[in-house]
């Protein structure tokens, strides 16, 4: 009978903790107005699932409001993240130079992540890109130059991530910038 409670009493401990990580979007929504997601995937490495990625945009397909966010499934340092995500940039043909600079850029707000923290870069044209992390805004860097070169890391076709890629992008489009090959 004890063992009996202590399996409900498991289940139900679980239950709740599945619960109080639930993935709250209102404030993506209240930016992109409203988030729809267009396609998600995840990203292993060496068969290391790292993060699950979702790709939303605006209701209207032609809005060039977009939103990434990841959830990540492994812990990263905040400087780890900005100096991966400046070595992606480089892969896709930004300059050495400026990947570093926005490498350095993204390393005063990056946090450190732990598995189940969530990641999120919403693109907004004249504002620029606008991060979070667990639904609290960190930081936003204007500049169309920027967003192209963040973004591009998962939506440019050079990305080193092709199967990712395609799985956000599902059959449509890349949003605008990033359609010119549409």
């Amino acid at each position: 009978m004890k063992v009996h409670r202590f399996f409900i009493g498991l289940c139900a401990a679980s239950l709740f903790a599945s619960t109080s990580i639930a993935h709250d979007l209102t404030y993506m929504d209240e930016v992109v107005n409203p988030a729809k997601l267009q396609g998600s995937g995840k990203l292993t490495w060496w068969g290391l699932h790292i993060y699950d990625a979702s790709f939303y945009r605006g209701a209207n397909m032609a809005s060039s409001e977009f939103a990434l966010d990841l959830r990540y499934q492994k812990s990263f340092s905040g400087t780890s993240i900005a100096n991966r995500t400046m070595e992606e940039m480089k892969k896709i043909g930004i300059s050495e130079v400026q990947a570093a600079n926005w490498g350095k850029q993204l390393a005063t707000f990056l946090p450190n992540v732990e598995s189940g923290h969530t990641l999120t870069a919403v693109y907004i044209p004249k504002q620029g890109t606008l991060f979070y992390h667990d639904g609290k805004q960190i930081a936003q860097i204007p500049g169309l130059d920027f967003s192209k070169a963040f973004f591009g890391i998962w939506l440019d076709p050079k990305t080193s991530a092709p199967k990712l890629r395609t799985e956000l992008l599902g059959q449509n489009c890349p949003p605008p910038p990033f359609n010119e090959s549409c």
